[in-house]
């Protein structure tokens, strides 16, 4: 009965080395749909028994008789993968038994862990950990990586690679991305949420205001922060928090919100973030906390925020707190470009300033690091930014 479901992707060696991770423990692997986890089982792990829960059959068998799975597995089948996991959480009571008695490790796919937790389940108690898998990063495309293509369809594997983007595109934002999302049970009014959906994605790389994207999707303030909570819990938004250990100059509190896919983002507000367009320099820095995200996911675990102040000055990104981090789609940086950098050094607390741009050669300007984007991954992936 177990199975693996074929992948017609275009296959990019991933990050997440998944037989390294379940050496020592138990994990879940979660993702927003079509970021390639099933690729990635189906690469990584040729030898494990999968149970694939969207295969209506497995599905039926399982939810009749969860112990089944410990009646077929052989004293050899020491890691097994269940995909989809949210929809039988029952399954996690064998999962657990068979953790303990057992010693088997378990790969526990899914979109988000939400309905997970809403159905009082508590993730195994600390026996597996959590691993996010997120779209393509520049580091794994290497060679491959285009960024005009990038900002176009973004880097869900299956649309970066596509004939088609525009019309996947439409597919994923338009119709799929909804149905999975409400399929969570908690946005029950379809019309209402996609009015919603649209808005949030013209609030993309801002301070939400929650008021104005209530008043523009026609819904409930109360409402639409749990449509936020959903798209935050399903993984297609990501939160940034604001750093607020300045002193000298007050900070904001309010966070920022980016959407996981840059390709997406642009298809839910109805354009392309083609090179020369007003809208790249979202698009660029969108595509930039994808990459810091990934990173602090995948490697260094460390806390990302952005920097305000009351007075207006404000840096994209706070690495930890070591580094300042401003992003800039242009080729010729000026020196207004860095005055909330400068703002910022003058608190002499971080350990370097950074202007990560599209010019072709690094510089300092006043203890003020500009670089091409690419050198600034390099260092990033590197493990230079600590």
């Amino acid at each position: 009965m177990a199975t693996v479901r074929d992948s017609s992707a275009a296959w990019v060696p991933r990050l997440l080395d998944l037989p390294g991770l379940l050496e020592k423990r138990s994990h879940f692997l979660f993702g927003p749909r079509q970021t390639g986890k099933t690729s990635l089982v189906h690469h990584s792990l040729k030898e494990a028994k999968v149970y694939d829960l969207l295969d209506t059959s497995v599905f039926l068998v399982l939810s009749r008789n969860p112990g089944r799975i410990s009646e077929e597995l052989g004293p050899r089948d020491s890691i097994v993968v269940i995909d989809e996991i949210q929809r039988l959480p029952i399954l996690l009571n064998e999962v657990h038994r068979l953790i303990e008695s057992r010693g088997v490790r378990f790969l526990l796919t899914g979109s988000s862990a939400r309905k997970l937790r809403r159905g009082g389940i508590n993730l195994l108690g600390g026996r597996a950990r959590i691993k996010n898998l997120h779209p393509l990063t520049w580091k794994e495309l290497g060679d491959q990586f285009d960024l005009g293509r990038a900002m176009e369809r973004g880097l869900l594997p299956s649309i970066y690679f596509s004939d088609d983007p525009r019309a996947d595109l439409l597919a994923y934002a338009g119709t799929y991305l909804q149905q999975e999302i409400i399929a969570e049970g908690t946005a029950r009014n379809v019309p209402a949420f996609s009015r919603f959906l649209k808005v949030a994605a013209h609030c993309n790389a801002t301070i939400v205001n929650f008021t104005n994207v209530a008043n523009d999707a026609q819904v409930a303030r109360t409402t639409v922060y749990e449509y936020f909570e959903i798209l935050k819990d399903t993984l297609v938004l990501h939160e940034l928090p604001a750093w607020r250990k300045t002193k000298k100059r007050k900070p904001f509190a309010s966070s920022k919100y980016y959407f996981f896919d840059v390709g997406v983002a642009g298809s839910l507000q109805g354009r392309a973030f083609g090179p020369g367009t007003p809208e790249f320099g979202e698009a660029f820095e969108t595509f930039l906390m994808h990459e810091l995200s990934s990173h602090a996911d995948y490697v260094s675990g460390e806390a990302l925020g952005y920097w305000r102040s009351k007075s207006g000055f404000e840096v994209d990104f706070i690495l930890g707190d070591h580094t300042a981090v401003e992003v800039k789609d242009k080729e010729n940086v000026s020196p207004q470009d860095l005055r909330s950098l400068r703002a910022l050094a003058e608190e002499k607390m971080l350990k370097r300033y950074l202007c990560v741009s599209l010019e072709r050669r690094p510089r300092t300007v006043e203890g003020i690091t500009v670089l091409p984007f690419k050198t600034f991954l390099e260092a990033l992936w590197a493990g230079e930014y600590r």
